[in-house]
């Protein structure tokens, strides 16, 4: 509760309530704040403590609102590090979101010059086409689409990807074991149709990132993703 003899300033105190329910997720994303009203009440504050505190917590981007209709909780914003590999199923579970992916297409194609070149393999070689959407807590995050060498990973189900992460896959039916990989990102606008299948508006600035896997010298996976623009920021270390 908030303590009028405590020397931290109330608005402090009651932005510090605020982000400890955000925190332990009895506050999830786009819940409605009760009113300035309730928030009086129910910690004995004035207004103008009230909104003092909505008015840093928006500042803070952990609280939008919306005219004629209240205050809600602003969907967390992923902050991946790239200082080693990562998964997203991994990422998602470490910040208690479920992760779950939608397999839109499963294909066997011959490659041509521009995914030979990426995979270091020659043209005509078949490789698996997988198209997915990926999910947090039903929420779509990411399209992908993925190349994988026919060769390395025979029989392969795209059915199997909506069950097991790939890279789980990866290392428990076919003992393959990512040894490094490249990324590089780009700020693109949205596309009409991943607009439409990431929910967003279309022109809404996303992140281009095409990765490039290998298991020792060989490339065993090379994949496109569109992600989010709202929802993943990436940050390095430098020394």
């Amino acid at each position: 509760m908030v303590e009028k003899d405590n020397r931290l300033p109330l608005y402090y105190q009651l932005m510090d309530i605020i982000i400890g329910k955000i925190d332990s997720g009895e506050l999830k994303d786009h819940d409605k704040l009760p009113s300035e009203r309730e928030l009086c009440e129910m910690y004995n504050v004035s207004r103008t403590t009230v909104r003092q505190t909505m008015q840093e917590l928006e500042k803070e981007k952990l609280i939008y609102k919306q005219h004629g209709k209240g205050t809600f909780i602003s969907p967390k914003v992923i902050n991946q590090s790239l200082l080693k590999f990562y998964s997203f199923t991994e990422e998602m579970k470490k910040i208690h979101k479920i992760p779950s992916s939608k397999v839109l297409a499963f294909e066997e194609i011959e490659s041509d010059a521009k995914i030979a070149k990426k995979m270091e393999i020659s043209e005509g070689m078949k490789v698996y086409k997988i198209t997915r959407l990926r999910f947090a807590d039903d929420e779509p995050m990411m399209y992908e689409i993925s190349y994988l060498p026919l060769s390395r990973f025979p029989n392969l189900n795209g059915n199997d990807l909506e069950v097991v992460p790939m890279y789980t896959l990866f290392r428990d039916k076919y003992q393959a074991i990512i040894t490094k990989a490249t990324e590089r990102f780009s700020a693109i606008p949205t596309s009409k149709k991943e607009a439409i299948l990431l929910n967003i508006h279309e022109g809404e600035p996303s992140l281009l990132i095409n990765r490039i896997s290998f298991e020792r010298d060989a490339v065993i996976e090379y994949t496109v993703t569109i992600a989010r623009g709202d929802k993943f920021t990436y940050s390095v270390e430098l020394n």
